[in-house]
């Protein structure tokens, strides 16, 4: 892992400590977190955040500043529910949590799982 990921991971680690069933797998060329075996955010090598959130909020996630719609390459859109956040905005332990938390909301409704 680059150094960028490595911070971004051991923070990420800090905010779901609480969480029952995590796990870190290499995916979508970052390092992923899964809870409850769903993926919910994937630290990027330049320290971008990879989120997976609920479809349903896609339109009004990507509104924000630092948010952009996921690609899987060039030009191949992953679709609703896939949002890129610069590595910037989530230098900042707030924004870093409001992505993380809203991944989390949404991996609860898949999952059925409650902390």
């Amino acid at each position: 892992m680059t150094p960028e990921q490595t911070s971004l991971i051991e923070r990420i680690r800090a905010l779901i400590a609480e969480e029952p069933v995590v796990r870190e797998v290499s995916m979508f060329g970052g390092r992923a977190v899964m809870v409850n075996e769903k993926m919910i955010v994937s630290a990027g090598k330049t320290g971008d955040l990879l989120a997976h959130i609920d479809p349903d909020r896609h339109d009004e996630l990507l509104k924000r500043p630092e948010a952009a719609q996921a690609e899987m390459g060039t030009g191949r859109d992953m679709g609703p529910g896939w949002i890129n956040v610069s590595a910037e905005s989530v230098r900042d332990d707030e924004q870093l949590a409001f992505w993380v938390e809203t991944a989390l909301d949404f991996n609860r409704t898949v999952t059925g799982q409650h902390n």
